[in-house]
């Protein structure tokens, strides 16, 4: 598949499909290129489908070893747990703290670990109640239970990051060596085994991709169908010729207005990719109009699809992260629960909760508003160094991944045969994937601003949004692996260069074979690293010196 449609793309079709005429036949070939036949199709869904079924398998065999906290999930299995339970986070009482906390989850003393008072948290709930619905259907005395929702949610991602393709690509083999890569991707597939809110994120923001690609699907086949019963007709004139027919509910946009709602529900960087994406399906929509000889396309846009999309899923973003609170509301004793009824709205206070300027909201929401401040106030003032703090400048190339887990036994202890041996999990990205996708940048910037490619947009559009918001924060104690969100994206831009590769289907037999081979022999290299990692990635016990042949830089230690 070329990195642009071919010519022969812009050609209209001798014969129209059953039930289309030639002018909505000529409009879709405008739109959306050549057709694909049932088999492509097919394999679109099959090829990632099998992937899927084999990287879930990868994630959830042994997902509950070790039977211990790993770094962030101190918080957030504990969180979970005490979500699914009580609608809100308790605090751990004083004297169990920190690791003496995470000694009583793994001993089964969870009770222990838990005071009477809620506690003030600095992510919203989705995330943890996933977590804590996992727990609570394998019980919170297992492991597996722990980091089930997150594999589940790295599972889904894959078939997820394979559909992206095919919708930005038409191309059954390109959909396949996308999910494939994903799949291998060591970040991700770490993500997938320790139950913190990143890899959920990430499965949220790809979810509305895929369904904001979908959406410009239906939209532009509906658009080709509407214009062209105008003009067969003879009624493509005057205000339809100005402006366009309205294109009605457009049902893939609320979906990824419901996603990108749960995506902020996890973690408030998923409002990042809401703009964003936003944007880009209303640029999409203008496109799509001035391509099928609307003539004010830019007042038509506004009017016919961006403001719809203001509601579908601007509003709809914002009714779904308040709804995914339902568990505070429901209770008297969530932190700040009752700080509206004790603050009444009667203050000269300007833009504050207890202003008299907001005396119509409820006190719920008032208390609500009060909690989001305290979150804000927490998470900015997380400064202090630690030893695995990073620079979103070294993000793509994973100059300095997290030692989410270390442990270093000595000879006879947990099965160790060397005089000392290594127990890790790092967050390390396929580096295979990582360093060709940041030189991808510059190509998809070219092909996105000279050549026009919609495509490269696009994914550089999810890259940005999950990447460039950090230099903002750069004072903040941040991790490189923040960056798990835009691992789908970088993934998006190796598959974006491996079409280059195989050139165009016009291109000669002799091309496309030696285009094939390249790509074949990229993709075994991907794989191979992942193997090589593979060990480091699940906490198996290796001798010291196998660990040390992955420690390629002394920051990777």
């Amino acid at each position: 598949m070329p990195a642009t449609l071919d010519r022969s793309d812009a050609q209209p079709s001798p014969t129209s499909p059953a039930g289309e005429s030639d002018t909505e036949t000529r409009l879709l070939r405008r739109l959306l290129g050549r057709p694909r036949s049932a088999k492509e199709k097919l394999w679109a869904w099959l090829g990632p489908a099998i992937i899927t079924v084999i990287g879930g398998v990868l994630r959830l065999w042994d997902v509950g070893r070790p039977h211990q906290l790993i770094f962030d999930e101190t918080y957030y299995v504990k969180q979970g747990w005490s979500t699914v339970q009580n609608g809100y986070e308790l605090r751990i009482p004083e004297g169990y703290e920190g690791a003496d906390a995470d000694k009583l989850f793994t001993n089964n003393a969870w009770p222990q670990a838990y005071g009477t008072d809620a506690d003030m948290v600095v992510h919203p709930p989705v995330g943890k109640w996933l977590i804590g619905w996992g727990e609570q259907l394998f019980g919170i005395n297992d492991s597996f239970g722990w980091r089930f929702a997150v594999a589940i949610c790295g599972t889904l991602t894959i078939f997820l990051v394979g559909r992206a393709a095919w919708h930005l690509f038409r191309s059954a083999l390109l959909a396949n060596v996308a999910a494939l890569l994903i799949a291998v991707e060591g970040m991700s597939f770490v993500h997938s085994r320790v139950g913190i809110l990143d890899g959920i994120l990430a499965f949220w923001v790809v979810a509305a991709f895929v369904a904001l690609l979908a959406d410009r699907d239906w939209a532009r086949r509906r658009l080709a169908a509407k214009v062209a019963a105008a003009k067969d007709s003879g009624q493509f004139v005057g205000a339809m010729q100005l402006g366009g027919p309205w294109l009605g509910l457009r049902p893939w946009r609320w979906v990824a207005g419901i996603c990108l709602g749960l995506a902020i529900g996890t973690k408030w960087s998923g409002g990042f990719f809401l703009v964003a994406f936003g944007l880009m399906s209303v640029w999409w929509d203008l496109g799509a109009r001035r391509a099928v000889g609307v003539r004010r396309y830019y007042s038509a846009t506004f009017v016919k699809d961006a403001l719809p999309a203001l509601v579908s899923m601007v509003v709809t973003s914002v009714v779904v992260y308040v709804a995914s609170w339902w568990g505070w509301f429901r209770s008297t004793a969530g932190y700040q629960r009752d700080w509206g009824a004790q603050n009444p709205a009667v203050k000269d206070t300007g833009l504050q909760p207890d202003s008299s300027l907001f005396a119509w909201l409820p006190d719920s929401l008032r208390s609500l508003w009060k909690y989001h401040l305290d979150m804000f106030n927490s998470a900015a003032s997380i400064t202090s160094p630690h030893t695995y703090e990073s620079n979103p400048w070294s993000w793509m190339i994973q100059a300095r991944p997290v030692l989410f887990f270390a442990e270093y036994p000595k000879r006879g202890e947990e099965g160790c045969g060397s005089n000392e041996c290594a127990k890790i999990i790092t967050s390390l990205g396929n580096v295979s994937i990582w360093w060709v996708a940041t030189v991808g940048i510059a190509v998809l910037l070219f092909m996105w601003l000279l050549r026009r490619d919609w495509r490269a947009g696009a994914i550089l559009a999810g890259l940005a949004a999950g990447w460039l918001p950090w230099f903002a924060y750069q004072e903040r104690t941040i991790f490189t692996f923040y960056a798990v969100v835009m691992a789908p994206f970088a993934v998006l831009i190796v598959t974006y260069l491996c079409g280059m590769a195989l050139g165009s289907e016009r291109a000669s037999a002799v091309r496309r074979r030696v285009g094939a081979i390249a790509v074949g022999a990229y993709v075994t290299v991907a794989v191979a690293f992942f193997i090589f990692w593979w060990p480091i990635y699940t906490a198996q016990v290796v001798p010291r010196g196998f660990w040390a042949m992955h420690n390629w830089f002394p920051s990777w230690i």
